[in-house]
């Protein structure tokens, strides 16, 4: 074995510490996510929570390996979203922006409460990234309506979704499957969502799962392999499901666009590039995190000429709602491990799942069953313990209307 393939071996899930560094961004970020969760109340302004999930992340991985020899990097792989209501994704405004979460729900709708709030982040430890979304309605008691419709239909797509993204599957039976669960819930996956194959430093793999193909967007076909890592991203609506761009300045969230050149004539520019590529240069990052003045003013020549990757804030119409749930699971031998996530609330949607398929669906399990040589285990208990993960996604379906 060369040592290229030796050192590319070593970078997958085959190797343990791999595992474990997979393991301790998803720790680190389950918190981070209880915490914005907590956070968001009445009045809170959405930059100072914002901040406050990217905060507990940097603190937390700078504690971590310390002492290495080797250097490793660490930190915010994708940073704190905020979306509310209707606004589907990369909601994540700058220091100057005072919107509350109360504000944003009156300017939406002619209530304030209860409202949606969409929580998106990421961490990583030396380039092994785990991601997570979760959407949270902001009021006391059991969600009802239409609310609870679109977050059961994101939620139970998503228990779908993992036990379909496992070696031997392809990509597009997840895609299927995902629109025949919102279907049942009487809503749609957005389109242009994509899921990615994680790989060290890299968020956006090679290796997608389409939310919803049509002829603007389509990707390989491509099949799930053993030790792959994967961000399962599903966006649900009440609407239509063709999220659009209102205002491009609301954009703040960009990646370096590590294959394009370019010489860039304004001072503020050639200023702001120079200290993205010393500070971000491979992951996303928050235009929050530059000095704000000369970020509005270069950035613009940046994105014009291919250098950053934009992640704009979409919206559906006035009106509708967004669910979004997303994971990060990491497909061992033994099984797919689910390794980000965060409780969801009581669920009481006006729809059920009957149909068949996803029933069957929702049945399989998440863990490779052992091939012969061991005891069998007796009884309720030892069937139990057996199904003790699709017991759990079981659950959590039934809570978003499945039965």
């Amino acid at each position: 074995m060369s040592d290229d393939e030796r050192e590319e071996k070593e970078l997958d899930l085959s190797s343990s510490e791999v595992v474990t560094k997979y393991k301790s961004a998803a720790e680190i970020v389950n918190k981070a996510l209880q915490l914005v969760v907590k956070e968001c109340k009445p009045k809170a302004k959405i930059v100072d929570i914002c901040e406050k999930g990217d905060a507990f992340i940097r603190e937390q991985t700078g504690n971590m390996y310390k002492n290495s020899k080797k250097k490793i990097e660490r930190g915010v792989a994708f940073p704190t979203c905020l979306s509310v209501n209707n606004t589907v994704c990369h909601f994540s405004p700058l220091a100057s922006d005072t919107s509350e979460l109360e504000e944003v729900a009156t300017e939406l709708f002619v209530f304030v409460c209860p409202y949606l709030e969409c929580s998106d982040m990421g961490c990583h430890i030396d380039g092994f990234i785990a991601v997570v979304a979760h959407t949270h309605v902001v009021q006391s008691g059991p969600i009802t309506g239409k609310q609870a419709d679109v977050v059961a239909a994101a939620n139970t797509a998503a228990e779908v979704a993992l036990r379909l993204v496992r070696p031997g599957k392809k990509n597009k039976d997840v895609s299927d499957a995902i629109q025949k669960v919102a279907a049942a819930y009487d809503c749609k996956i957005v389109e242009g969502v994509l899921s990615h194959q994680l790989k060290q430093f890299v968020i956006d793999g090679n290796k997608v799962i389409l939310s919803v193909s049509n002829p603007d967007t389509r990707v390989d076909d491509a099949e799930f392999e053993e030790n792959e890592v994967y961000a399962v991203d599903i966006v649900a609506s009440t609407g239509e499901g063709k999220p659009k761009l209102l205002d491009e300045k609301q954009t703040t969230i960009y990646k370096r666009a590590v294959d394009k050149n370019y010489h860039l004539k304004m001072k503020a520019s050639r200023f702001i590039f120079s200290e993205i590529n010393q500070r971000f240069p491979i992951l996303p990052f928050t235009a929050r995190a530059l000095e704000e003045k000369r970020a509005r003013l270069g950035l613009v020549e940046c994105v014009n000429h291919d250098l950053l990757q934009p992640y704009p804030v979409l919206y559906e119409k006035p009106g509708d709602y967004v669910a979004h749930i997303k994971f990060t699971v990491l497909l061992m031998p033994n099984g797919s491990d689910r390794i980000t996530s965060h409780p969801l609330q009581e669920l009481q949607p006006t729809k059920t799942i009957d149909d068949p398929e996803i029933k069957v669906w929702l049945a399989l399990g998440t863990k490779t069953k052992k091939k012969g040589g061991g005891k069998k285990k007796k009884g309720k208990k030892g069937d139990k313990a057996e199904g003790g993960a699709e017991g759990e996604a079981m659950d959590a379906s039934t809570n978003g209307g499945a039965s």
